[in-house]
This record gives C-alpha cells, structure tokens and sequence, in this order.
C-alpha cells in the first residue's frame, strides 16, 4: 500500500474521491454562447440579461443527499458556487439546499411533478 510522494507530500497514484454529507457535484452546461429564443430571435452572448439560473449534470453526490441522483440535471444560481477542477475538468461543489430544482425521468408520471418538460 505504499505510493510514491512527490516533493509536495501527495501520492502520484489516481485517488477515489467521495462527496461527504449534503454535498452535491456538478458538471456545468456549456450554454455560454449564443442562444434563442422562444420564437428563434438570436440572442447574443453579450446580451446583459438579469440574474439567470443555470442547469448542469449531476456527477457525484454525498451519503445525505436525498432528493438528486448522478445523472440527474439540476438547476442551480451560478452565483452561489465554487468551483474546483478535477484532471483537467471544472466541476461546480454544492450544498443540497442550494439547489432548485430537478429533472429526471424517474419523475414523469409522479403528482409532484410540474409537467414541464426539458
């Protein structure tokens, strides 16, 4: 069970990760550019627009999360985040509670769903 250290004093090794209590990892969407709008006006990525939420991929969860499962997509404030990159990869970390919304298909049908659909 021995791995080389580097000077730094961490191993060289690829190390498993586990999202601890309410915590919540996401992979953002790349919805950075253009978009359309509902009746397919091009709206600019320059556009100032107000506070917008924004939807990611759910990655990893924590042992206390109830509510979400990897592969779900979420709808989170972009302002409330932080972020961290893991091999090359940016992640968004989270609180549960932080989160607003949910989508997956184990919800269609459900009554307490909105019948919205992505």
């Amino acid at each position: 069970m021995s791995a080389k250290r580097n000077e730094h004093g961490s191993g060289d090794d690829k190390l498993p990760i586990r999202m601890l209590h309410d915590r919540v990892l996401v992979r953002q969407d790349t919805g950075e550019g253009e978009r359309r709008s509902g009746g397919g006006i091009l709206i600019p990525a320059t556009a100032a627009v107000g506070k917008r939420l924004a939807w990611a991929e759910v990655v990893a969860v924590g042992q206390n999360v109830r509510t979400v499962e990897p592969g779900d997509r979420v709808l989170y404030d972009p302002e409330d985040r932080a972020e961290v990159e893991v091999r090359g990869v940016g992640y968004v970390l989270m609180r549960e509670r932080d989160l607003h919304a949910v989508a997956a298909d184990r919800f269609e049908g459900s009554e307490d769903s909105t019948g919205l659909y992505l």
